[in-house]
């Protein structure tokens, strides 16, 4: 498969751009990976890049968005924090990838079992760590459904409050850009949420 060109990335619409994702996930799940020569698309990308789709998500090793979306060199925008939190410098990068670099969708991706998640719900406090999980306390605040064992032991919990931190990312990221709001509202991307379970590898996403 070759690398996207400008012409394949201007014709893309944030729909089509979506259901590449989609289907490459079907291929990881089912162990099915596109032929790529990946020297060849060193090549091609040489010159320059024209990603579809940039991707904030963990910093978790089980998670490589090229990998469980099945891409390859200068297909995606991979964005990787722990926790998948956002912050100016991230949001900076969405809308460069957007607005300068012509990608046609962002993905907020977390997933199951987040260190980051669990750490913020046990109210861990540690150096740096503290600032970057106090921006999972609003998704844990969320959570009013959960009365007791409001811990990361409790998996219900930890799960609400891992989708949750999805959906306050995303609606972060319409909030504090103006410029990624307009693009949406124009129908020139989509923002969208994303879940991938690590047991099974599937991405269920939040339209």
């Amino acid at each position: 498969m070759q690398a996207h060109t400008k012409k394949t990335q201007e014709e893309m619409t944030p729909s089509d751009a979506l259901d590449i994702l989609k289907e490459g996930n079907r291929r990881f799940v089912s162990n099915i990976k596109t032929h790529r020569n990946l020297l060849q698309q060193v090549n091609e990308t040489s010159s320059g890049q024209f990603p579809f789709a940039a991707i904030l998500s963990c910093i978790d090793s089980r998670t490589s968005a090229e990998l469980i979306f099945d891409q390859g060199l200068g297909d995606i925008f991979s964005i990787r924090i722990a926790g998948n939190i956002l912050n100016d410098d991230i949001l900076g990068s969405m809308e460069f990838a957007c607005k300068i670099a012509g990608s046609k969708l962002i993905v907020v991706l977390g997933h199951t079992q987040c260190g980051a998640i669990e750490g913020a719900c046990n109210n861990i406090v540690l150096g740096n760590i503290t600032t970057l999980l106090n921006k999972i306390k609003p998704a844990i605040k969320l959570e009013t459904e959960t009365l007791t064992e409001r811990n990361g032991n409790n998996k219900t919990f930890l799960q609400h409050v891992t989708k949750n931190n999805v959906i306050i990312t995303v609606q972060q990221v319409r909030a504090r850009s103006s410029i990624l709001k307009q693009m949406e509202k124009a129908a020139q991307i989509k923002i969208v949420g994303g879940l991938h379970n690590i047991h099974t590898g599937k991405v269920v996403f939040f339209e």
